[in-house]
Parts: C-alpha cells; structure tokens; sequence
C-alpha cells in the first residue's frame, strides 16, 4: 500500500511530465500542480499559463495523467 507522500509525488510528477511534454519549459510563463490525498480521496488541480498553447487542454491532460499514474500506483 503506497503511503499518503507516494500518492501525491506520483500523481505531481505525472501532471508536470505531461505539462512539460507539450510544452517547452520558455513557453510556460507558470504552472501550479496542487495534489492532495485525504482519505483515500485524490484532488488534482492543474494550472499552466501558457499564451500560445491550448492551456486549458495541457491542464486537463495533466490532471487526468496524475489520477491516472495513481490508479497504477494502486493497481
């Protein structure tokens, strides 16, 4: 069973892989990737100011890549 901090580092560093993935690190102006795990509950909110990307799209891509490695995590 992953620990609380195993939950949160994997799903931030999926989120941040997939920003970075997209987008080189000169186009992001700012990116925020806030995770948490409480009671077995993951919150994953992703923020990414990109002017010339669709950052919308990259943030949601993001947050659905981090619950996803967590589903692995437990998997």
């Amino acid at each position: 069973m992953p620990t609380d901090d195993e939950v949160v580092q994997t799903a931030a560093d999926a989120a941040e892989n997939v920003i970075f993935s997209r987008l080189g690190v000169s186009e992001v102006e700012d990116y925020d990737v806030t995770v948490t795990f409480e009671d077995g509950v993951l919150d994953v909110d992703v923020y990414v100011k990109a002017p010339d990307a669709d950052e919308g799209r990259i943030a949601d891509d993001a947050a659905l890549a981090a619950r996803g490695a967590v589903d692995e995590l437990f998997g």
